[in-house]
Formats: C-alpha cells, sequence, structure tokens
C-alpha cells in the first residue's frame, strides 16, 4: 500500500472540523487514496483559521516542520453570504507559493450547518425527520437553528445543536444529491477529489 496522503485542516469551529473531517476520508476512501488527517486549527473562527493557516506556512518556510510537509491544505470558513467565491479568493491570497497548488478551500454560504442540511433524504434516513431548508438566508445562526431544531423534532437532544450527528449524516449523503442543492459543497468536494487523483497517479 502506497503512503497515506496528509492531508492539513485549518476551519473556523468545531462544526466545520467535524464535519471536514468525514468528508474528506469517505471522499479518500472512495478514490482509494489512504490520508493522514491533522487538524492544524479548529477553534477562534474565521480569523483565526487564516492567521494560523498564515503562521503554518511560515513555520514550514523556515523549515520547522521537517518531514511532515503536507500533500493537500483544507482551509475551511464560511461565506457569510459575501459569497463563496470571495471568500475562496480571501484564502488563497493567504497562501504562498508554495501552498497554492495544494489548497482546497471548504466555504459553505452562509454558514457550514447548511452542508448537515444539504441532502434532507438522508438526513432523514439518519435523524429521523426532514428538514425544510428553503432559499438561502444570511440571517446569522438562521441554519444553527434550523439544524438544532430538526435534531429535536427527529427526537433526539440536541446536545451539541447537531454536530454529532456528523459523522453518520456524512456516511449516508448523497454526495450528488448533496452538491445539486448546495453548490459550494459540490466545489469542495469535486476540488478535493481533483487533489486526491493527482496525488494516487504521482
Amino acid at each position: 500500500m502506497s503512503d497515506p496522503v496528509t492531508v492539513d485542516i485549518f476551519v473556523e469551529d468545531r462544526a466545520h472540523e467535524a464535519l471536514l473531517l468525514p468528508i474528506v476520508r469517505r471522499v479518500a476512501r472512495e478514490e482509494d487514496v489512504p490520508v493522514q488527517i491533522r487538524v492544524r486549527s479548529a477553534r477562534g473562527g474565521h480569523g483565526r483559521a487564516i492567521e494560523e493557516f498564515r503562521l503554518f506556512q511560515r513555520m514550514l518556510a523556515k523549515g520547522a516542520f521537517e518531514g511532515e510537509y503536507p500533500k493537500i491544505l483544507v482551509v475551511g470558513i464560511d461565506g457569510n453570504c459575501t459569497t463563496a467565491a470571495k471568500k475562496k479568493l480571501e484564502i488563497a491570497e493567504a497562501a504562498d507559493e508554495a501552498s497554492k497548488g495544494l489548497l482546497v478551500a471548504a466555504c459553505p454560504d452562509p454558514h457550514v450547518e447548511r452542508w448537515y442540511l444539504a441532502d434532507p433524504e438522508s438526513f432523514q434516513t439518519v435523524v429521523g425527520h426532514t428538514p425544510s431548508v428553503g432559499k438561502t438566508k444570511c440571517a446569522r445562526d438562521h441554519y444553527k437553528r434550523l439544524l438544532s431544531e430538526a435534531i429535536q423534532q427527529g427526537g433526539h437532544p440536541a446536545t451539541l445543536g447537531g454536530i454529532e450527528f456528523a459523522s453518520e449524516l456524512v456516511a449516508a449523503m448523497d454526495f450528488y444529491r448533496a452538491g445539486k442543492n448546495d453548490h459550494a459543497l459540490r466545489s469542495f468536494i469535486d476540488d478535493l477529489k481533483v487533489h486526491l487523483r493527482a496525488e494516487s497517479t504521482d
């Protein structure tokens, strides 16, 4: 078996971490590419994720992580209704030349909780309730509230606001259907596949 592809992750918070890790693992498994995932930053919000990403690159450039250079860098921040494209550009602008080719941006728009709800059919299978997501809304915490309410309506205590179901939701999710419902999610998964396939042919 080939050596695992090292994937370093920088995200805003626990909700991003809980969802993106199983997505990366599932896509890698489906592409038959072994991965080693290292979470470098997952607390403190958008600004912290970008700053930790910049700091990490500076440390890499100085040779601080000898032998630990990642093959893929996943950076995840919410679109916050400024559009996923603008957030992707922000991430790209934070990347140095050595990192640009390794970068996979995850930019849920407006918030990551929308990705938890992207495939209502599989959500029903896992949770026991079909959420009504509707058109994109920019109100702060709108999708966080929708997720928590959907979990409760499925008969579960939303102890972590719904993120405790992340692994099960990803395992059940129809990526094609979810991607049709949420173009930012489809973009992330498609980009991740491209990078994993590139590593598998090296």
